[in-house]
């Protein structure tokens, strides 16, 4: 007689009740299955809630208007709390609203959303939690109205989650986010007329690992309407070619511009070829600018500047530009700043406006409540440190710094009005100039202090510094 045919429960379970868990079971195997298949596959997403796009009348086309049908589904995913899946191909669209709970995700490379002008692209105002991963958006630079700042326009979004994005040309910025928080990260933004990505007002946003090119104001710009905390992090982003289409004087043409945002960090970044700086943080408070290579900027390559008060610049490299570090602007308060460890090279003077007070070719400039530290300073045209301008310096270290190949190595400030400043264990290699020099704004008015005649200033300490002559590399 087979196992099956028995008419007796065998360990308490009958044939019937076999059968039962047998079929459980087979489910339970599928699943486990699918389970284990890739994150990109159907059963994977089926399993865990997605409505597909396909069944609710949007198909890709290459001119045909998906814009109703796609809302549609939106709206139902984001009700229904499941996640839009549009599979590989090109819909065509005008501008789709994202409710709170929209969360959409595409094939990697293959789901192409097209904007075909009217409004924007994607828009989310007053929306709990947005979630776009896996898209192409292209703004094929057609026209965006004025009350949208972005191809993607996202106001007062709690929980923001943009990744693995591409996108195309944009005629205004292609991400803009105001007053909202989250993350966007793993996109890459090309063509955009204004910034790759433009926050406004955030809480705690995260910024990491995009990749920004040809832009045509500025690469990812962190501001305020006014001077408050912010706390953005910008992490680990590669950002080249930054123009300045719109003019100005910095205003427009640097990799990364934090604008009365404080308590922002800005760290690991690659940034290279910007018009003005790379990054730029104009009274912008406890800025932690670290780790980041700045190449081939237009201006200033790193910039904190007016009214800010604490500021940690540290570890970066900086090769080509025309003044490494500007520490500015105490007439309007800024202050209070590390610079340390930082290698800055190929400082040239050349800028896009003409200079005010000093020629370019500067590496440091450093005014208020500052220690400059072990930073190696190469092949400046111009000046090594720059300590004070005119009356604005107060309280400057600049100690146990390397200046080499550049005419003078260190031009400190002595008119009347100015404070005190250490200039201690600093080495010059290859000076023509001087390694210390004293100035009245633009005038040099003395010999070199740090071979002599110190003593004349007696709010200077300069001491132990080591000029050195004849070696070259």
């Amino acid at each position: 007689m087979s196992f099956l045919n028995k008419s007796t429960a065998v360990k308490g379970v009958s044939r019937r009740g076999f059968l039962r868990l047998g079929a459980t079971g087979a489910v339970g195997l599928a699943a486990s299955t699918a389970l284990a298949l890739p994150s990109g596959s159907f059963q994977v997403a089926d399993l865990r809630g997605t409505l597909n796009a396909s069944t609710h009348g949007v198909k890709p086309h290459p001119s045909s208007d998906q814009s109703d049908a796609l809302q549609s589904a939106i709206n139902k995913a984001a009700k229904d709390g499941k996640v839009l899946f549009l599979p590989a191909g090109r819909y065509v669209v005008r501008q789709l609203n994202l409710p709170s709970n929209t969360a959409i995700c595409g094939v990697p490379g293959q789901t192409q959303l097209v904007y075909q002008g009217t409004g924007t692209l994607l828009a989310a105002h007053g929306a709990t939690r947005v979630s776009l991963e896996d898209l192409v958006l292209d703004g094929g630079k057609r026209p965006i109205s004025e009350q949208y700042r972005g191809l993607v326009d996202l106001t007062r979004v709690d929980e923001l989650r943009l990744r693995g994005l591409t996108l195309l040309g944009s005629s205004r910025s292609a991400i803009s986010a105001i007053s909202s928080n989250g993350e966007i990260s793993g996109c890459s933004i090309s063509g955009a007329a204004h910034a790759g990505i433009w926050s406004m007002e955030a809480n705690g946003l995260s910024i990491r690992d995009n990749v920004i090119h040809d832009c045509g104001n500025g690469g990812i710009l962190v501001h305020r309407w006014t001077k408050g905390p912010d706390g953005t992090h910008v992490r680990g982003n590669r950002i080249d070619r930054i123009a300045a289409r719109d003019g100005g004087t910095g205003q427009n043409g640097n990799g990364i511009n934090i604008f009365r945002a404080d308590n922002v960090i800005v760290a690991d970044n690659s940034v290279s070829d910007c018009a003005f700086s790379a990054i730029r943080g104009n009274s912008a408070s406890n800025l932690h600018i670290r780790g980041n290579t700045c190449l081939r900027s237009g201006e200033v390559a790193v910039f904190s500047e007016f009214a800010f008060d604490g500021a940690i610049i540290t570890n970066n490299i900086i090769d080509g530009a025309a003044l490494g570090i500007s520490i500015t602007n105490l007439d309007h308060g800024g202050r209070t700043c590390v610079c340390t460890g930082n290698i800055i090279r190929n400082l040239v003077n050349k800028a896009p406006y003409e200079p005010e007070g000093l020629d370019f070719g500067i590496g440091i400039q450093a005014e208020a409540d500052t220690t400059v530290t072990g930073n190696v300073i190469e092949n400046a045209e111009t000046i090594g440190i720059v300590v004070g301008w005119g009356p604005y310096m107060r309280n400057v270290i600049a100690s146990q710094n390397i200046i080499r190949e550049t005419p003078m190595g260190i031009a400190v400030s002595v008119a009347p009005g100015a404070g005190g400043a250490v200039l201690t264990q600093n080495v010059f290699d290859g000076v023509t100039k001087g390694g210390i020099v004293a100035h009245e704004w633009t005038k040099p008015v003395s010999g070199d202090l740090a071979h002599e005649g110190a003593e004349e200033w007696p709010r200077l300490l300069i001491r132990d510094n080591q000029l050195i002559v004849g070696q070259r590399a």
